[in-house]
């Protein structure tokens, strides 16, 4: 890293350690088991998005998203703000593939969402399908929530739940999204994705969290979650 960068990285940094709040950082740390509490400036998340919208169209947003990787949690969740602006979606799609392998917890995972993927479903659908065989763990799991997102209403194909199924995993945080989908997918397309839960075709954790999901859901009526339950594996 040139030395500008490094100037600005400091700079940045010294502006987030401004925005701490001790108690904050102590109840989040909880949240996130996989980052060190040492690691965890503090700076609350609408703070953390109103610094990023000071940056938006500066060369100091450009300079930061080189500056990779970042020391601080704070650091990966204000890059992650910092993609979200970006508006082309070829662009968007470049800063996110050089920060996936970066991220290493849920958390900043799940807060990216950049609208700017909307604008090329066919070509968003290419790069999950990249994303969900990745060896990084979070970048299956934000491959699957993408495909959450954007592939479960108007664009939706019952290949997508094939696809979302298709995803083996013993990790903990890749299986809660596997979860969170299907959870999402029997709410939203409730006939076609039963038949996953029925025919055993989750794993153990999956299918029982998936089902805990969907009881917990308001989108799902009574009777519905009174037959899911009689799918539980035990």
């Amino acid at each position: 890293m040139d030395n500008q960068k490094l100037l600005l990285a400091a700079e940045i940094r010294g502006e987030l350690f401004k925005m701490a709040d001790s108690s904050y950082k102590d109840f989040h740390s909880k949240l996130i088991p996989t980052v060190n509490k040492d690691m965890i400036i503090g700076v609350r998340t609408p703070d953390l998005r109103k610094f990023a919208k000071t940056l938006k169209k500066t060369k100091k947003r450009i300079l930061f998203l080189d500056c990779l990787p970042h020391k601080y949690y704070d650091e990966n969740n204000l890059h992650a703000f910092l993609i979200e602006q970006e508006k082309d979606f070829t662009i968007c799609l470049s800063e996110l593939n050089r920060f996936l392998p970066y991220v290493d917890n849920w958390a900043t995972c799940d807060m990216m969402n950049p609208k700017a993927l909307k604008k090329d479903k066919e070509a968003l659908l290419f790069q999950i399908r990249n994303w969900i065989y990745s060896e990084n763990l979070y970048t299956v799991r934000f491959g699957l929530k993408m495909l959450m997102d954007h592939f479960l209403d108007e664009d939706f194909s019952e290949s997508y739940l094939e696809l979302a199924a298709s995803v083996k995993s013993e990790e903990y945080y890749i299986n809660m999204m596997i979860s969170w989908f299907f959870a999402t997918a029997l709410a939203k397309r409730y006939e076609q994705t039963l038949p996953f839960i029925k025919e055993k075709r989750l794993s153990k954790f999956c299918n029982n969290k998936t089902i805990s999901k969907a009881c917990d859901s308001l989108r799902i009526s009574k009777e519905r979650k009174v037959h899911l339950k009689t799918l539980i594996i035990n």
